[in-house]
């Protein structure tokens, strides 16, 4: 067990449906990490931004963009964590891969579309809960709109953290924030909410908002909106054991099943 976990968050702009743009890009933010690092989170589609254009971007799962998570996972000694377009028996998924550095590859495919822009149409949703363990630590990590759901990412003693990629619009980055903030308080968890900034294809405008949130719903990354940042931060499997010790909330929760 690693009682101290190091998480780095990048938010940077995506170059829209450039995907040898933006692996240089995160390429040369990874390789600028001068400390060491568990786990590197990058944002929703971080290879193309969120687009519709399955048939023309997506890759398969020995695509280069994978190759690439792979060496990176080996360079930085960390897990690397963000989402992809991939082409994966007959459909496309909208799915986050976390790649360890011996090679080890887990996937969570997006459960809730964003109908809104049409990503139910274009995407086929996934079904199955990944939640696995790194370092000691259960990682329960999600896409984008998930977050509005809180029933799908309800704790029942099954994780420590819960990482959220995301493509969230500045025009409802309140709810962003907000959202995150509730996320860590009813679950007792941390939450590492990461996202874009910059300008996208479709004219949407994205502020980052990039946060870590303590269990107790306190901000704890230095990560301004609008700008670009590496930022890493620990955090600590003592501090979140007292949390839960001191306010055992969770025994007082509502007993239910997801179908």
């Amino acid at each position: 067990m690693q009682e101290d976990l190091r998480i780095t968050t990048i938010q940077t702009n995506l170059y829209w449906e450039d995907v040898s743009k933006n692996l240089d890009n995160f390429e040369n933010k990874i390789a600028a990490i001068n400390n060491n690092t568990d786990i590197i989170v990058l944002p929703e589609m971080f290879s193309t931004g969120f687009s519709m254009a399955t048939e023309k971007l997506s890759q398969t799962m020995d695509g280069n963009s994978i190759i690439w998570m792979k060496r990176m996972a080996v360079s930085s000694s960390a897990m690397i964590i963000g989402s992809l377009i991939i082409h994966d028996q007959g459909k496309y998924v909208n799915r986050l891969l976390a790649v360890e550095p011996n090679g080890k590859i887990q996937y969570y495919d997006k459960k809730h579309l964003f109908a809104m822009a049409g990503e139910n149409q274009s995407y086929s949703a996934g079904a199955n809960k990944l939640i696995f363990e790194f370092k000691g630590w259960r990682i329960f990590p999600l896409i984008c709109y998930d977050l509005r759901f809180p029933v799908w990412s309800r704790n029942q003693n099954n994780y420590d953290i819960l990482i959220y990629v995301a493509n969230w619009p500045e025009k409802r980055s309140n709810h962003w924030k907000i959202l995150l903030q509730a996320r860590a308080i009813e679950n007792q968890s941390f939450v590492v909410g990461v996202n874009r900034i910059g300008e996208d294809g479709n004219k949407f405008h994205y502020s980052g908002d990039t946060c870590v949130i303590s269990p107790l719903g306190q901000n704890i990354s230095k990560t301004e909106a609008y700008k670009e940042s590496v930022e890493t931060i620990t955090i600590n499997k003592k501090k979140l054991d007292l949390v839960r010790k001191t306010l055992p909330f969770a025994m007082d929760s509502d007993p239910f099943t997801l179908l």
